[in-house]
């Protein structure tokens, strides 16, 4: 069995939706399991579509359809026959998140975003699965919810995975190509749960860990695993092999081309993980696997943006201990802050984190009550792993470094 999975990237339209019958043309179906993203910037549109349901409630609706009429212009693009079942499929999916939108009465903000976010993720594979099948491809289409089941904690859940293994060993057929969504489970009472952004990757995961697959494969719009995000660096360099600890460590940092929590149960298998362009599939793009270290040994820079900067000292100059860090980090638990950095000395503390969602007001208020703070927030939280001089120099010119900390083969510096 081999798990396929293709983001929002490689299929944002017609042509991307065709490409991947390319792809599976030239690499073979057989004995596949295929995980698919939401088209394009759905989740971003869906986002707004949430945001407009709480802030905006008379621009609801236009969002909405903004979201309908993107993917209608896919099928239309996809399917001459103008009755076609997939134009019911995809109309029943929209109105059910109507209807949700409609009569939810729950004002948690996190659990109607799980709710609606998913609906990317089952239209996209609602389309390629018939586009499949008027290929000539038969498939199995899946509602990925039925297979991974989660713990409540929306928009982070975690995996039951004694429940999830039972369900997929049960509901996949291995000798078909199979269909599914990434990023989504549900809960039990069967409340659709998200994994965290980027989550398909640990969709492709978890379900190559249940089936005990021969290897996962993520189609992306890159060559492979790039020592640097292009976007922000230049002359990044393609990585040919990394050994899982490597891997582990670039993700765990937020390198942006493999989700943090993949990786983890690929190696507790040893299932390779292959990296590959959807433009060109039959390049040997980047294998991720038990070997060590990584090939060429060059330095490679992930860069996090919008990161908060906290530094802490006790209101009464006394040091900074145990019982002090403990109540820090309950604070930051509490208020679901994701440390990416800390740095601490006799009578101060710094911790660099993500704001995700958005508590950083009553974070500093709890703060504030014990500790002088100083808070510089919009900063940039770059980290070289295998870094030399030159690296250093190179990313420290022009900028103003607010935290450095350096350890045997990791460097991370905080900018503003």
């Amino acid at each position: 069995m081999r798990v396929f999975k293709f983001g929002g990237a490689s299929v944002k339209d017609a042509n991307g939706v065709k490409n991947l019958i390319s792809v599976l043309d030239q690499v073979g179906h057989d004995n596949t399991l295929i995980i698919v993203s939401a088209m394009g910037k759905t989740t971003n549109a869906l986002e707004q579509v949430i945001g407009n349901y709480f802030d905006n409630k008379p621009e609801l609706q236009n969002a909405i359809q903004s979201v309908v009429t993107y993917h209608n212009d896919i099928i239309l693009a996809l399917f001459e026959n103008k009755n076609h079942p997939v134009f019911e499929s995809v109309k029943s999916l929209f109105e059910e998140l109507n209807i949700f939108l409609k009569t939810n009465k729950s004002p948690d903000y996190n659990f109607v975003y799980d709710q609606v976010i998913g609906f990317g993720e089952l239209v996209s594979t609602t389309i390629i699965s018939h586009f499949l099948k008027l290929k000539g491809f038969d498939n199995n289409w899946i509602d990925v919810r039925q297979l991974i089941k989660t713990d409540d904690y929306y928009r982070r859940a975690n995996v039951n995975w004694d429940l999830t293994q039972q369900l997929i060993t049960k509901q996949v057929d291995n000798a078909k190509l199979n269909i599914t969504q990434g990023f989504i489970g549900s809960d039990k009472n069967n409340f659709t749960t998200t994994l965290g952004r980027e989550g398909s990757d640990y969709t492709a995961a978890i379900i190559a860990y249940c089936l005990s697959a021969d290897s996962v494969t993520i189609w992306k719009d890159v060559p492979g695993v790039l020592n640097a995000d292009p976007r922000h660096f230049k002359n990044a360099q393609l990585l040919n092999s990394i050994s899982y600890t490597e891997a582990i460590e670039l993700a765990f940092y937020g390198a942006s081309v493999i989700h943090p929590k993949t990786l983890q149960p690929l190696q507790r298998k040893e299932i390779p993980l292959h990296v590959k362009s959807f433009l060109q599939p039959q390049a040997n793009g980047t294998i991720v696997s038990k070997i060590k270290g990584i090939e060429p040994k060059v330095p490679c820079f992930i860069v996090k943006q919008n990161q908060v900067l906290l530094s802490l000292s006790t209101l009464d100059f006394s040091y900074i201990v145990e019982d002090n860090i403990s109540e820090i980090f309950n604070l930051l638990s509490k208020y679901k802050m994701k440390v990416d950095v800390i740095q601490n000395s006799a009578i101060s503390f710094s911790v660099c984190f993500d704001n995700n969602y958005n508590n950083l007001e009553p974070l500093l208020l709890h703060l504030k009550a014990k500790f002088k703070v100083t808070c510089n927030d919009n900063v940039s939280l770059y980290t070289i792993r295998h870094y030399n001089q030159k690296a250093i120099s190179d990313l420290e010119a022009g900028k103003t470094v607010l935290l450095k900390q350096m350890f045997q083969e990791t460097l991370q510096i905080v900018t503003k």
